[in-house]
């Protein structure tokens, strides 16, 4: 009977735990869609990734590899951004910003509640990166 309730609650405690852990991917939706090498510029590539958001969607705090400049565009709705200790802005379709090498996105979330908005990022990175995005610690 122990051995029963022991494994329920493992059982239930891992659930709540991987559900929590992939939250993030429930408000948010990442997705490759542009990945070319530079032809003049050796070891470098442009890749692009659509970001996009449900009504009050976020992504957690996160960094890009040490290699990334970024320039992102906000394609519908509005998006909410803080990079590293700057002030939180409100970007609205058709307006960009850029993240350098080694900034932090504190902040990046869909500004409204009620209406889904996309962003699309396009990255000067590294070629042999695979992880665009990564937790921040």
């Amino acid at each position: 009977m122990l051995r029963t309730i022991l494994a329920s609650t493992a059982m239930i405690v891992f659930v709540v735990a991987n559900a929590a852990a992939h939250e993030s991917d429930k408000a948010s939706n990442v997705k490759l869609v542009y990945d070319r090498k530079l032809p003049n510029v050796p070891g470098k590539s442009l890749k692009g990734v659509l970001v996009e958001y449900e009504p009050g969607g976020y992504s957690a705090a996160h960094t890009h590899p040490s290699s990334a400049f970024i320039y992102a565009t906000v394609l519908e709705g509005a998006i909410k951004s803080q990079v590293n200790d700057g002030p939180v802005k409100v970007y609205f379709a058709g307006e960009s910003f850029s993240e350098y090498p080694g900034d932090r996105h504190g902040v990046s979330e869909n500004a409204s509640s009620k209406e889904r908005a996309r962003l699309l990022a396009v990255f000067v990175v590294d070629t042999n990166e695979q992880e665009l995005v990564l937790p921040y610690k």
